[in-house]
C-alpha cells in the first residue's frame, strides 16, 4: 500500500491532501517535530538519506521530494486527474506553476527566512532576495486574478504545490495577507473544498489552516 509519512508543519502535507483528492486508500504515519529543536525526529530522517519531508512508501519504493512525489502518485495512481493533458489550454501554466512553486518561490521564501535571523551585520543577498520575494508574491496575486486556480481552470497539483507556501509556510514567516484580495479569495475557496479539509484535519489536527 501507498504510505505517506507525514512531518507536522511541513510540506508533506501536500502530499495528504493530493491523496485525498484523488480519492486514494492510502497508509498515513504522522510524526511531530522534536521539541527542542523544531526539526524532524531521528526516525522521520531515517527514511530518506535527505531526511526531510516529504516522504512516501510504496512497497519496495522509497520516494522523496514533493514534486516527484504528485508526478509519481498522478502518473501512477491519478487516472488522469489533477495534470492537464499536453493539448490542455492550460498545460503550460499549469507547468509553470507547478515547478516555480519550490523551484523559485519557495525557495526565495526560505532564502528570505534565514536571512532575517542573521543578525544585525548587513549582508550583500539581502536586497536581492527581499526583491525577489516581492516579485513573487506580486505574480501570484496577479495570478489569481487571472484565473481560479494557479493551473488554470481547474484545481491541479500546481495548486497542491503552491498551498502550502501560502497557509502553512507562513507559521514560519508570519506574512500578512492583507495586500493580496485575490489570494485571499482564492484560499477561502481552497478552504471550502472537502479534500482539503479531511487532508489538514488529518495531518495538523487541532490547528486551523492558516487561509487569511
Amino acid at each position: 500500500m501507498l504510505t505517506v509519512h507525514h512531518l507536522g508543519i511541513s510540506q508533506s502535507e501536500r502530499i495528504v491532501w493530493l491523496c485525498e483528492e484523488l480519492g486514494l486508500d492510502y497508509g498515513f504515519v504522522r510524526y511531530d517535530r522534536r521539541a527542542d529543536n523544531r526539526l524532524a525526529p531521528d526516525e522521520y530522517k531515517a527514511l530518506h538519506p535527505m531526511g526531510i519531508a516529504p516522504v512516501i512508501v510504496d512497497g519496495d519504493l522509497v520516494l522523496g521530494e514533493s514534486g516527484a512525489i504528485c508526478d509519481y502518485i498522478t502518473a501512477r495512481y491519478g487516472d488522469g486527474q489533477l495534470v492537464p493533458a499536453p493539448d490542455d489550454a492550460d498545460f503550460a501554466d499549469h507547468l509553470f506553476w507547478f515547478h516555480w512553486s519550490n523551484g523559485t518561490f519557495m525557495t526565495t521564501l526560505m532564502m528570505q527566512l534565514v536571512l532575517s535571523g542573521g543578525g544585525e551585520a548587513p549582508n550583500f543577498a539581502t536586497p536581492f532576495v527581499e526583491d525577489r520575494s516581492r516579485r513573487g508574491w506580486a505574480m501570484v496575486e496577479q495570478r489569481l486574478g487571472e484565473a481560479p486556480f494557479f493551473g488554470g481552470a481547474n484545481l491541479t497539483t500546481a495548486d497542491i504545490m503552491m498551498v502550502y507556501c501560502l497557509t502553512t509556510g507562513r507559521a514560519f514567516r508570519g506574512t500578512s495577507l492583507d495586500a493580496f484580495p485575490n489570494l485571499k479569495a482564492y484560499l477561502q475557496r481552497i478552504g471550502q473544498r472537502p479534500a482539503y479539509q479531511r487532508a489538514m484535519a488529518k495531518a495538523e489536527p487541532g490547528m486551523a489552516p492558516m487561509l487569511s
